[in-house]
């Protein structure tokens, strides 16, 4: 049978686990996106924030097998570990800008000389809200949030965590004048470059009325979260990849700082 929608969502992500040139290890999210699409060709690459591979002297992940039928051959899985990891990453331009892409053209190339071909459900820029979408929200959408928190997952069939939310500042404008907007979800170490996405299946609500159908946006990218301290003071920090046993100085708020998608069209023509 077809993958449903959220099958092929839950085939987008993957699991990052990078060793940290400070010592320790961290894990986080990436997902597979789609640059320069066109009818004959694409150049596939992982997206992640900077954050999460910064410092990473090595870097592992897992990759789904594909069956003969073009499924996922769920449970069958090829590890990869790759060494200079943080430098293997394209930085966005804007410093001020978490999110980085590597390209995996090569590794895919590799595998299909061994015969090894992988699955994976890629997003693209058609994905990316348009100014028309935006008229038609309402402010106060139900989102999806896909990913890894606290290194979690399914590790026997390397499947990821679904969690839900909604927005908490409206996506038609930008939280604190960037291109950035605030979800309401629990928002835990690894789950920094985790999607965002409005997943609507079935029927859904506009401005215009309800809807019977299908409506599934990439709205953006979490990467950092408002924690206020034991002193009752509030920080923005970037959602920590690092597991270690701490004494509590900060308490999340259950707000995520999640960079809007829009932000992923620069690195369009940047690899060709």
């Amino acid at each position: 049978m077809p993958l449903s929608p959220a099958e092929q969502l839950a085939h987008s992500t993957v699991r990052i686990e990078c060793d940290l040139a400070g010592g320790g290890v961290g894990t986080g999210t990436g997902f597979f996106y789609s640059l320069d699409r066109n009818e004959n060709q694409h150049i596939p690459v992982i997206v992640t924030n900077k954050h999460v591979v910064e410092g990473a002297v090595k870097g592992r992940f897992l990759l789904t097998l594909r069956n003969g039928d073009d499924e996922p051959a769920i449970g069958k899985v090829q590890a990869y570990e790759l060494d200079s990891f943080q430098n293997r990453w394209l930085p966005h331009p804007d410093s001020d800008v978490d999110l980085c892409v590597m390209p995996i053209a090569p590794l895919l190339h590799e595998a299909e000389e061994t015969n090894t071909k992988f699955f994976f459900s890629a997003l693209d820029k058609n994905m990316i809200p348009a100014a028309s979408d935006l008229d038609e929200m309402e402010g106060l959408e139900t989102i999806v949030m896909v990913g890894y928190p606290n290194g979690l997952w399914d590790k026997v069939n390397n499947l990821p965590i679904f969690r839900k939310g909604v927005l908490a500042s409206d996506y038609k404008y930008d939280w604190n004048g960037k291109k950035e907007f605030l979800i309401d979800a629990a928002c835990f170490p690894g789950s920094s470059g985790s999607p965002v996405l409005l997943f609507d299946v079935g029927s859904y609500q506009t401005r215009n009325g309800l809807f019977v159908g299908s409506r599934i946006m990439l709205l953006g990218v979490l990467y950092a979260g408002p924690q206020h301290t034991i002193q009752g003071d509030i920080q923005v920090v970037t959602v920590p990849t690092l597991q270690k046993q701490i004494s509590v100085a900060a308490i999340p708020n259950n707000l995520g700082i999640v960079i809007k998608s829009s932000q992923l069209n620069v690195f369009e023509g940047m690899l060709k």
